[in-house]
């Protein structure tokens, strides 16, 4: 039986694969020897393009990451150097651009009057009240149209004797008993002044006509009218406090130690009839 010698053969060609094609060619498409490699063999269409050369491999994944790694490393010095500036102070601060910003466009203070005084602050008082103004109309429910507001107003009340409205007779001295006789007119008390510090308002109700009309246009006078409402209710109550007696005792005193350190023994103040 003769023996086959093409089995035990050594290949010397290998078939040719078409792009995007799995199986090898048949016999008849293989590539003869010696053919021009960038020819396409028997029975291939010629790739597109000019010249019917086949076009550049695509850049694989690694090409892809490396490219990768460079941008993020240019990135990174160019944010070390932006850094380093602006920690020398070369190049200015960003911060955040949509941080809360006050702009203070205040004119400066106009003085428009001065005077001199000459009370004497005896003492004073601080009060608190509370104000519940509500506005609203009859027969309209609360829900459409109704304005109330819940105020804690915080003042202070002085109480004062005027020295400026003295008289010559105000003061009558006795050297041979060495005794003062001082005439003052009744203590004052001034108008509460809200401490705006410790003043706020705690609710405030609207009913929906309010709310649309407040949208197109402001009612300042609504808070005026609050802030006014408190510092009447304060100045009221300290008249009826006894700010006024304890101003009373503290300005005898303070005239019994001033007359008494100059040598005079008996000192009497009366104050006029309000």
């Amino acid at each position: 039986m003769a023996e086959r010698r093409d089995i035990d053969d050594p290949t010397k060609e290998y078939p040719a694969y078409e792009p995007g094609r799995a199986e090898p060619p048949g016999p008849d498409e293989a590539r003869p020897a010696g053919a021009d490699p960038h020819e396409p063999g028997p029975g291939v269409a010629g790739p597109p393009g000019p010249g019917g050369a086949w076009p550049d491999p695509p850049v694989g994944r690694s090409g892809f990451a490396r490219l990768l790694v460079f941008t993020g490393a240019v990135f990174a010095l160019l944010v070390a150097a932006c850094l380093g500036l602006r920690a020398v102070h070369v190049l200015p601060s960003f911060d955040n651009p949509f941080s809360d910003k006050t702009t203070d466009r205040s004119q400066p203070v106009l003085l428009q009057s001065m005077r001199d005084l000459s009370r004497y602050v005896a003492a004073d008082g601080t009060f608190q009240v509370i104000v519940d103004l509500q506005e609203h109309r009859e027969n309209i429910p609360d829900f459409l149209l109704n304005q109330r507001t819940l105020f804690v107003g915080s003042g202070t009340v002085e109480a004062y004797v005027d020295f400026g409205s003295l008289n010559g007779d105000a003061v009558k001295v006795n050297n041979e008993d060495h005794s003062v006789r001082v005439t003052l007119p009744a203590p004052q008390l001034s108008t509460a002044a809200l401490d705006l510090d410790r003043s706020y308002v705690v609710a405030q109700e609207r009913g929906l006509l309010n709310r649309i009309g407040d949208a197109f246009r402001d009612n300042p006078d609504a808070q005026h009218r609050v802030y006014a409402e408190a510092q009447r209710r304060i100045t009221e109550a300290a008249r009826d406090s006894g700010l006024d007696q304890r101003a009373r005792e503290n300005t005898e005193k303070m005239l019994t130690s001033l007359f008494t350190r100059l040598g005079y023994t008996s000192v009497t103040v009366t104050y006029a009839n309000p």
